[in-house]
């Protein structure tokens, strides 16, 4: 069984048929729609085209991760195999959730699952990423990128083949699909991050209780990336203050199970494309 969920926020139809559409044609079992602005005009619209095909859920706005927790209980107490996140900006063509559903049934051990990702205008994003250090953070969103070129290439992953499949152990939340048996063993979203760091947080998590968190290339969405922390004063404020409460819940620049971790997925990594390449794995 797959379950879908959707967070929406004063967000009109328009904006976010695409991805309804997309995910309809998936024919999920379920379909749950959280709508964090608790829009009347909107819920009344989605049931206008939609009939019964929705599960609306009208919530107070406190945040990604707690929108989500909202569909993923139920999605735990109906038993659903599969829960797939995405987000507003995101489209994609029929059959690429059962590609990714179909991946995950023939390998279990397999936690999360995030597929390629691509601007509108078909160029890679390169949502693969390091559990990120304070540094990271700042390189990437402060430094000009002509001095942090080799650090974020790595954190970004891109020395390796992204036509490959990747052990990744940061995710990008704007498409997840999780395995029942993850979220039961590591749990759902941490509700403390309003928004931003709960995707490299639970990512974190589910490959610490034991799971391959895993990139995907043969499933491929358009993510139309809004980068609002670059564009408002407001949600840069957002990103900064819930990137602090990351760092206290893990540890700043002393945070020994992220080294562990980095290290591992570039050793794994670095193992399979030499073996897939016909390289010795020195």
């Amino acid at each position: 069984m797959l379950t879908v969920s959707l967070v929406t926020y004063h967000h009109r139809l328009p904006e976010v048929a695409p991805v309804i559409e997309a995910v309809l044609a998936g024919e999920p079992e379920r379909f749950f729609i959280v709508d964090n602005g608790s829009d009347r005009q909107f819920a009344e619209t989605l049931a206008a085209a939609y009939p019964g095909r929705i599960d609306y859920i009208p919530s107070a706005n406190r945040g990604f991760g707690a929108g989500h927790n909202q569909a993923m209980r139920r999605a735990l107490e109906l038993g659903s195999d599969f829960h797939a996140i995405v987000n507003p900006d995101i489209s994609f063509i029929p059959g690429t959730l059962a590609a990714i559903t179909e991946f995950m049934s023939a390998h279990r051990e397999i936690g999360l699952v995030m597929p390629k990702t691509l601007y509108p205008d078909g160029t890679m994003q390169y949502n693969c990423k390091l559990v990120p250090s304070p540094w990271d953070l700042i390189c990437r969103r402060f430094l000009p990128k002509k001095l942090t070129f080799r650090r974020m290439h790595r954190f970004t992953m891109q020395h390796f083949n992204h036509d490959e499949v990747l052990e990744v152990p940061y995710l990008c939340g704007c498409f997840m699909v999780f395995s029942k048996e993850a979220l039961i063993k590591a749990g759902l979203f941490d509700e403390r991050f309003f928004m931003y760091p709960e995707d490299i947080d639970i990512t974190r998590r589910i490959y610490s209780a034991g799971f391959r968190t895993v990139y995907y290339p043969k499933a491929a969405v358009i993510h139309a990336h809004e980068q609002a922390s670059k564009k408002s004063l407001r949600m840069l404020k957002i990103h900064i203050v819930n990137m602090i409460k990351y760092f206290n819940k893990w540890g700043w620049f002393f945070d020994a199970e992220r080294r562990k971790i980095n290290r591992e997925v570039e050793l794994k990594n670095r193992g399979k494309q030499a073996v897939s390449a016909g390289i010795p794995d020195m």
